[in-house]
């Protein structure tokens, strides 16, 4: 059921150790400024939790799923959404058939980071062979996918244009925390899939750059495969940039996308959430 809100944050973590103390503020502040979330899981343990968060909040719903950089290692962090596993099918299956439940994911490829006494070639092909199991989960059950990928743009286009081509994927899914270039948005555009805004959007340029290298790439990104996300408790907008995000700054980012695009504030948030009820079949139990 949805009601009061204006933006919804399409992708965080509300639900992780880092939040326990004071996860009922965060909520307050978030209906506050009118935002929804999606809590997304990385391992079985937050997986479930997302699963259970959603069903006992309002405006709240849950995606479950194996992070590709918990497939051989151990991410460093102080939160719970580190370990180490492999992905069993049937848990997801099952956990994932509960209504709360909008999305499979997080899950993708990254090369970003390979652990001491693997080549890439080795975790790449390992990730994959997941990725294609949470593919195969969205296809089994109509559900969307959320997909992580940094450093590993082609091996997850080839993929999901394989999974296309034969008619596979019908719900498409959400390509999370976007920073990748023009040509990748394209890519993935093509593909059928939804562009998610990071925060990293209201950073200032980089040295050398006139603006945000992001900018780009969202200007290229057809107005309905918009969406915009906190992956909290990570990457704080500006003028939160230093803390611990959470889903109420999404406002920032929805705001300096509606700038960046010559858009009316207002208008960009209606055409924003529309754009994820849609992602995630929001209003279908409604």
């Amino acid at each position: 059921m949805m009601s009061g809100l204006t933006y919804i944050d399409t992708h965080c973590h509300v639900h992780f150790d880092v939040f326990k103390n004071d996860v009922a503020d965060v909520l307050i502040r978030a209906r506050e400024a009118g935002v929804g979330m999606v809590v997304v899981g990385t391992l079985q343990k937050t997986s479930r939790e997302a699963a259970l968060f959603a069903r006992e909040h309002e405006n709240v719903w849950a995606a479950v799923g194996l992070h590709p950089n918990n497939i051989h290692f151990i991410v460093p962090s102080d939160d719970e959404g580190s370990g180490r596993e492999d992905f069993d099918y049937n848990f997801y299956l099952d956990l994932a058939r509960a209504p709360e439940v909008v999305a499979i994911g997080e899950t993708g490829m990254d090369a970003y980071r390979i652990p001491d006494g693997f080549e890439r070639e080795e975790v790449l092909k390992e990730q994959e062979r997941v990725f294609r199991l949470h593919l195969d989960l969205c296809e089994e059950l109509g559900k969307p996918v959320i997909i992580h990928v940094r450093d590993a743009h082609e091996e997850v286009t080839r993929v999901l244009a394989e999974y296309v081509s034969v008619g596979k994927l019908a719900r498409r899914g959400i390509m999370h925390c976007f920073t990748g270039t023009p040509e990748q948005a394209r890519a993935y555009v093509e593909l059928g899939m939804y562009i998610s805004i990071p925060g990293i959007i209201t950073f200032p340029p980089k040295k050398g750059e006139t603006e945000n290298s992001l900018v780009a790439a969202l200007r290229v990104v057809p107005r309905d495969r918009l969406l915009v996300e906190t992956d909290s408790p990570y990457l704080a907008p500006v003028p939160h940039r230093g803390v611990r995000n959470e889903p109420a700054y999404v406002v920032s980012t929805a705001e300096k996308v509606a700038e960046f695009l010559g858009m009316d504030p207002g208008e960009c948030a209606e055409m924003l959430i529309a754009n994820a009820r849609r992602a995630y079949a929001l209003d279908a139990g409604d």
